[in-house]
């Protein structure tokens, strides 16, 4: 099982960019998909997540409103809109899944498959 995650890359502030996550070898539904991000020197911190089923999605305050969280069933892939984009949002983006419970839905240690990782950066 493996999440490719792309799509970073070098933006100006107030730009845009689309990071996209898609799964392959998944021989079974998970219930919940996310985007976490860790800057330089920073715990690794919750960003959005999506459930599988029905769709409900979740954000964390600083990023409510600029950001979206989607999927595409078909293709097995999660995508994370990210619009506004500050110098603060600067960090190494990863994406995961996993069978959690709604409650927990962000909790890092909900997630049993990760992604690699692709870096954001945004300049002031």
């Amino acid at each position: 099982v493996q999440l490719q995650a792309s799509g970073g890359g070098l933006v100006q502030a107030g730009g845009s960019l689309r990071l996209s996550c898609a799964a392959s070898g998944l021989t079974f539904s998970t219930t919940q998909w996310a985007w976490f991000r860790q800057a330089t020197g920073k715990e690794r911190e919750f960003v959005a997540a999506i459930r599988w089923n029905g769709g409900s999605t979740f954000y964390t305050d600083s990023v409510k409103g600029r950001f979206t969280i989607s999927k595409d069933r078909a293709k097995n892939t999660v995508f994370l809109q990210m619009n506004s984009l500050n110098a603060e949002d600067t960090a190494i983006y990863y994406c995961a899944t996993g069978n959690g419970i709604l409650s927990t839905i962000r909790d890092a240690r909900q997630y049993d498959v990760w992604g690699q990782g692709t870096q954001v950066t945004v300049s002031s």
